[in-house]
């Protein structure tokens, strides 16, 4: 199989999995990297300081303001702008950094800055933001003092008030919140499920079994969280890995529909046709010329 999209495992070598990185080091260092589509294992947290870049996320373009941070998930096929007429920090950190309790993968889950329901979020800083601003000059002072038996764990908690403080502004600035309970809870669990097994399983009873709920409990879980059912959040996670596959790889349409697995490119280029009213040869050279 041919040039699939690139994966990048966090940096080596660091003795904790968190990282703030100048957007123009990252330029410097690593552009003809960044400004072609790739996915990562970690969360970014990007604060634009300077410029008015466009950044990419699976095919969404995100304007850029100053002083606007901007999440991503750890997975999400992401491009940066290419002009390099911009600066700013990136702020990198992994599951395993963060996620020392079921707690804490919990909050990772849920908090709207990360779960991938409704939309990429932005945060658009102003004056009244001052404490933001300031817990993310905290965080990068502490990255660079010697290490000491607290060094971690101070770390950690100025990254999770970070988040703490970033989830409330955003609600303050009219994100529509989705309600917490059980049915939020389900779509989650579910959706995390899904995106470890779409390629595998596509029948929904899996997911129902290894929830271990029924069908019906399933549905009304994610229709009252996204409106949608759970036959198709599975159809929308394929037809965006296709997406994906089809514009940023040179992989050929049989290979795609493999690694998608469909046993035979008939059925791939059937379920594309009848879920985008166009053939993957069609999309690919609508796409990419």
């Amino acid at each position: 199989m041919a040039d699939p999209i690139k994966t990048y495992d966090f940096k080596p070598g660091l003795s904790l999995e968190i990282e703030l990185v100048a957007i123009s080091t990252i330029f410097q260092e690593h552009k003809a990297k960044v400004i072609k589509p790739h996915r990562a294992d970690f969360y970014h947290i990007f604060w634009f300081t300077q410029g008015t870049p466009v950044h990419t996320v699976d095919f969404i373009p995100i304007p850029i303001q100053p002083d606007t941070l901007l999440f991503i998930n750890k997975n999400r096929v992401h491009l940066f702008d290419q002009s390099g007429q911009y600066d700013g920090w990136v702020l990198l950190f992994t599951d395993a950094f963060f996620s020392h309790t079921p707690q804490d993968a919990q909050f990772l889950r849920q908090t709207i800055l990360f779960h991938d329901l409704l939309d990429i979020p932005t945060l658009q800083l102003g004056q009244t933001q001052t404490d933001l601003s300031l817990v993310f000059r905290q965080l990068r002072d502490e990255l660079v003092v010697p290490a000491d038996a607290v060094h971690e764990l101070v770390l950690k908690n100025l990254l999770h008030n970070l988040l703490l403080l970033a989830d409330r502004e955003r609600r303050n600035q009219g994100f529509s919140e989705i309600k917490k309970g059980p049915s939020l809870d389900y779509t989650l669990l579910f959706n995390e499920l899904l995106e470890k097994q779409f390629t595998k399983q596509k029948s929904v009873q899996y997911y129902v079994n290894q929830l271990g709920i029924t069908h019906r409990r399933l549905q009304q879980a994610t229709a009252a969280t996204v409106g949608k059912s759970p036959k198709q959040l599975l159809e929308e996670r394929l037809i965006l890995e296709a997406r994906r596959l089809l514009v940023h790889t040179h992989q050929s349409i049989k290979e795609i529909g493999f690694a998608l697995g469909f046993e035979e490119p008939t059925n791939f280029t059937r379920f594309f046709r009848q879920k985008l009213g166009q053939t993957p040869a069609e999309f690919r050279k609508a796409f990419v010329r």
